[in-house]
């Protein structure tokens, strides 16, 4: 009897580890089944290690990548080739951020009942947000000079343009060369680089919620400024400025000391609920987070760093958004880079709606007085520029904002890296791409 029930407690015991086994392997199918599926050893799909199947389109059905048995083939149009393949991907998956790696389960059409099998052997078509025609047009504009160009629709989530230098030509390239100089990162969601000005506008939120007597606070800019023995400098004596002139004359010292009159504590809190310190999930790709550093005892380096100097280190993607919330009444919506009849979904409030209303007003301010609207026509556009000092280098060339268009609602960003300042260079990048997207 003994034995027998020895025997029934093994025979349950084996019963239950098969069962929890059987369990174990149906969750991991359907939470790693496409990965499986689309391993590359898997030859009904894929062909010494590339893809064979499926089609990538832009927003407009431009054919971006045809997959075939032969070979991937790309786009006719080598500048297109070249400012889309950051989006895209190339043939050996070296861009991780790419469509063909990203998103290769939907190319080949994976499903959990028939996993990747097609009846016309060819997979479906994976249309991107890209518009080809903007994305050839950042190329043009930034003429060989390395940086980034992201727009998006801050209404509905849409990437329509985010190209990155240097770049590749897809069809035809150096795999050693290309790994040495940088041209697998896509520098929209994958870089982290000095923001200079552009991050007043930061500092100027941080104020504006959290300094009572903000109204009443001026500056007077000598052209610079000295905190315990150290100087601020600013590129001229801006004179008596206001919170307003302190954004458009762009004045390291007025904003130093305003970044003073914060603090450090408040700072940190708010690189962190603008987004700049987030990883927004981007139809399953990820951009990096920004970095920042506010120093509680060290006034100078605070200064610093509130004016964009400093540790900062700014994603673009993160503040393209931020961008997107200040013009959409202080809430942003995710960015998106698959093309679907939904909206992104919309984040928390970064900012508050008075906030973000008397932000437009200034950055409007910034145009009209600095930037000049002659150089954006046909474009309400409300912009900030930044030149972010490098040691050694050049200054990286910023320009950010928004233009107010109920069929254009984009939000922008522009960085040339070491191209200079940043009204100068930067800004005509910005004004020839949205050109391009309100004229298509």
């Amino acid at each position: 009897m003994k034995r027998l029930e020895k025997r029934a407690i093994i025979c349950l015991t084996l019963a239950a580890v098969l069962f929890i086994g059987l369990g174990v392997f149906v969750f991991r199918f359907v939470v790693h089944g496409h990965d499986w599926a689309t391993y590359y050893a898997n030859q009904s799909i894929f062909s010494d290690g590339r893809l064979k199947v499926g089609r990538i389109l832009d927003v407009n059905g431009t054919v971006l990548c045809d997959n075939t048995n032969e070979d991937s083939r790309y786009n006719e149009d080598s500048e297109i080739r070249r400012a889309t393949v950051h989006a895209v991907g190339d043939m050996d998956g070296n861009i991780s951020t790419g469509a063909l790696s990203a998103y290769a389960d939907k190319i080949v059409g994976y499903s959990l009942l028939t996993g990747t099998y097609s009846l016309t052997g060819k997979g479906p078509d994976v249309t991107l947000t890209i518009d080809a025609e903007v994305s050839k047009a950042a190329y043009e504009a930034l003429a060989g000079r390395n940086g980034t160009v992201g727009v998006y629709n801050y209404k509905t989530g849409e990437i329509v343009c985010m190209v990155s230098s240097p770049t590749f030509d897809p069809e035809n390239y150096d795999k050693e060369t290309d790994a040495v100089s940088g041209m697998y990162i896509n520098k929209f969601l994958s870089s982290r680089i000095v923001p200079g000005s552009i991050f007043k506008t930061v500092t100027a939120a941080a104020a504006i919620e959290n300094m009572d007597s903000l109204d009443s606070w001026s500056y007077t800019c000598s052209g610079v400024s000295y905190i315990n023995g150290e100087a601020i400098t600013c590129v001229s004596a801006h004179g008596t400025v206001d919170f307003e002139g302190a954004l458009a004359q762009s004045c390291n010292c007025g904003f130093a000391d305003l970044t003073q009159k914060v603090g450090p504590t408040i700072m940190r809190e708010y690189v962190k609920k603008l987004g700049l310190t987030k990883e927004y999930d981007i139809d399953g790709i990820s951009n990096i987070k920004g970095k920042f550093r506010f120093p509680k005892n060290v006034p100078l380096n605070l200064a610093w760093a509130g004016i964009g100097q400093y540790e900062d280190l700014i994603n673009p993607c993160s503040m393209m958004v931020y961008m997107g919330a200040i013009a959409n009444d202080g809430v942003a919506v995710t960015p998106k880079v698959l093309h679907k009849l939904i909206s992104g979904t919309q984040t928390e409030r970064l900012i508050e709606s008075e906030t973000a209303s008397k932000l437009t007003e200034m950055m409007k301010n910034n145009v009209e007085v600095s930037y000049g609207e002659a150089n954006f026509p046909g474009l309400d556009i409300y912009a900030k520029s930044g030149t972010a000092e490098v040691a050694g280098h050049e200054p990286h060339a910023w320009f950010t904002g928004f233009i107010k268009n109920e069929d254009n609602p984009y939000a922008f960003i522009v960085c040339v890296e070491n191209g200079g300042f940043g009204s100068q260079v930067a800004a005509p990048v910005a004004n020839q791409v949205l050109q391009a997207i309100v004229n298509r």
